[in-house]
């Protein structure tokens, strides 16, 4: 199968071991699935999959406290702390919680450094996009930011315009903390309408702190928004504000937990949505940022039938080994998943059949994603010189 040799995998099965445990959501079955399903696919012959080490302290205080720090790397032996959200239901303490999230981010760190250093353009990191965790607390099943520390290192090396976009079904609130001040990062977050999901942020009026006046872009989406109006919604925004904003690369955090299957929120987009979607994004990157994209995970907790195919078609747009949706899923994954999960009805190929073909937004307000898109645009594109309600803007 050919490939772009100018892309990286990064993972290591240590990976695994970012595990909250029981029957938390994120388990990481979904990462191992999903390598074990691209390699029987194909999608990654021949190519290196690079080995990260963990996040330095001084890498991880680029987001975080010392005293955090010192919390995480402690709550294992005292016990949980709430004061820094560790112990909770959502964000359990665990053992060798500190090594584990370090190694997450010195993952996502390690593909920016290939990148950086003209090793490659493109690097994926299925294990990555803890996006919630914030400077002194966990969140939302995370601990370290890897997102934020990853952009503040593209910041010191070589880098001052950073285009973030999040895909994820939650709002990406912990990054846009990080840098709702700082003009030289856009972020860009996709996701259910804050009145209807944690974590209750995401308001298409949260545009940016002063002098970074809409660098922050939210586009909330009405529940059971299909794959055809999250399309819509993405297309009548993101495209204007990169060719306005001129990103030097782009971090895309890929959550899929916005499919119609996920148990923790109420989007509608299908696996081939998820596509229609990488596809975009490697486009964007090479139309606005010189073809430079680091992509990580994220959220996505249906995690036999949704999450490996989906993040199998992350890894072949990355690598340029495109699949096509029909696909069939290999017999040998098929077989050893439902040995192992004998209720699940296992998908047998890389389609459920969607249809993400989205009728452009025209300046009119008849679709039920109009709304937002509206809102969106008139809280942040005057801010680059567009006309919110010119459709050719």
């Amino acid at each position: 199968m050919p490939t772009d040799d100018n892309a990286a995998v990064v993972w290591t099965s240590a990976l695994l071991d970012y595990d909250l445990g029981g029957e938390h959501p994120l388990h990481p079955v979904r990462l191992d699935l999903t390598i074990r399903l691209a390699s029987e696919l194909g999608v990654l012959d021949g190519v290196p999959l690079l080995v990260p080490v963990q996040a330095s302290d001084d890498e991880l205080t680029r987001a975080h406290s010392k005293e955090y720090l010192a919390a995480v790397k402690q709550a294992p032996v005292s016990g949980p702390d709430v004061r820094y959200g560790l112990g909770t239901e959502d964000n359990p303490v665990f053992d060798n919680m500190h090594a584990s999230s370090a190694l997450v981010v010195g993952s996502t760190l390690l593909g920016a450094q290939q990148i950086a250093e003209g090793h490659t353009d493109r690097a994926v990191n299925i294990a990555g996009g803890l996006h919630h965790a914030m400077r002194e607390s966990a969140s939302g099943f995370c601990v370290y930011n890897d997102c934020s520390v990853g952009i503040s290192w593209l910041l010191d090396n070589g880098y001052d315009r950073v285009a973030y976009i999040d895909t994820d079904v939650h709002h990406g609130d912990g990054v846009q903390a990080a840098f709702y001040d700082d003009p030289r990062v856009l972020t860009i977050s996709l996701h259910q309408h804050p009145m209807t999901l944690w974590p209750g942020t995401g308001f298409a009026g949260e545009s940016g702190g002063a002098g970074a006046e809409g660098r922050a872009v939210n586009i909330p989406l009405p529940p059971m928004t299909s794959d055809a109006g999250w399309l819509r919604a993405f297309d009548a925004v993101v495209p204007s504000l990169l060719g306005q904003f001129r990103p030097q690369i782009l971090l895309t955090q890929c959550g899929v937990d916005s499919h119609r299957e996920d148990p923790l929120a109420d989007l509608a987009l299908t696996v081939d949505g998820h596509r229609a979607i990488y596809r975009r994004l490697r486009h964007l990157a090479v139309e606005h940022a010189g073809g430079k994209w680091l992509a990580v995970g994220g959220g996505g907790y249906q995690l036999v039938r949704v999450v490996p195919r989906s993040w199998t078609h992350l890894l072949a747009t990355a690598l340029d080994r495109d699949l096509a949706p029909e696909t069939p899923v290999p017999q040998g994954w098929l077989t050893s998943v439902r040995a192992a999960a004998p209720r699940i009805e296992v998908p047998t190929s890389m389609t459920d059949g969607g249809a993400p073909d989205p009728q452009p937004w025209g300046g009119d307000s008849e679709h039920r994603v109009d709304e937002s898109i509206l809102k969106t645009r008139r809280a942040v594109f005057p801010s680059y010189g567009l006309d919110p309600d010119d459709p050719r803007d």
